[in-house]
């Protein structure tokens, strides 16, 4: 033993390579989840806004709240942007119609919501690979949660699709009424926005969203703003400056910030 001291701890040679290994592939799914899901780098996020145009864009569907979300869509003369999971698709053959006869854009969701990390490589590409148009031109295809792994954005340009995400939050998942949460969107909304919202997937959720809207599609009008679908829209991709932007919106906000709302 060493004087004052423990004698050195000699690893392994192949404990040591595994543990870099593990580190490198840790690091390489940090960066790629940073890049990717919350700068958002290179994919597509909102409008120039110089048209005075917005998008809304509802995942997760279809659910059985739809009626009463293409009811209200319809009595307010809007079109929007519906991002679809194949599973759920192919459930309801009917509501992808009603959808589609109603002048809606629809749009990939993935076959089944879950996180791109939680797939292989190989069953990644066949997530991808489902879209609820598969002969039309310019798919766009929104991962769960915007989440995703080294693979997805290689995978998307094999696939023939372009990652989309979204650059303003509706935060419809939060538990808070509708009216709320459209207050506190409207200081934020601008021509171009390309705005997260959900189809579902439960009962209270839809509620919420409806009362979102219901509070929010009145103010467009009043603001001179246009909702269109995101083939209107025509969304660029986004750069480090609307990265760094894109994060910070991502952020919670604060209680100080809410009040100023």
């Amino acid at each position: 033993m060493r004087a004052g001291g423990w004698p050195p701890v000699r690893w392994p040679p192949g404990v040591v390579v595994g543990a870099a290994g593990l580190g490198l592939t840790g690091l390489v799914v940090l960066v790629a989840d940073l890049l990717g899901r919350q700068l958002g780098l290179g994919a597509l996020g909102g409008g120039d806004g110089r048209g005075g145009k917005v998008a809304l864009t509802f995942d997760d569907g279809p659910s059985a709240g739809l009626p009463a979300l293409l009811d209200l869509l319809a009595r307010h003369g809007v079109r929007a942007t519906f991002f679809l999971t194949g599973e759920r698709a192919e459930s309801a053959p009917d509501a992808v119609q009603a959808m589609r006869a109603a002048g809606h854009e629809l749009e990939s969701h993935g076959y089944t919501h879950r996180h791109a990390l939680t797939f292989a490589p190989w069953n990644e590409a066949r997530q991808l690979g489902w879209h609820p148009e598969p002969g039309r031109k310019g798919k766009l295809y929104r991962p769960p949660w915007g989440g995703h792994s080294p693979f997805t954005r290689w995978l998307a340009w094999r696939a023939g699709v372009k990652v989309t995400l979204w650059n303003l939050e509706s935060r419809d998942w939060l538990a808070q009424d509708g009216a709320t949460l459209a207050r506190e969107l409207l200081p934020t909304l601008r021509g171009g926005a390309n705005i997260l919202l959900h189809d579902g997937p439960d009962p209270e959720r839809s509620a919420r969203t409806l009362a979102l809207l219901e509070a929010l599609l009145p103010e467009l009008k009043v603001r001179g703003l246009e909702a269109v679908t995101l083939a209107e829209l025509k969304p660029e991709p986004i750069g480090w400056r609307e990265g760094w932007g894109r994060l910070r919106e991502m952020l919670p906000r604060s209680p100080e910030t809410r009040k100023r709302i």
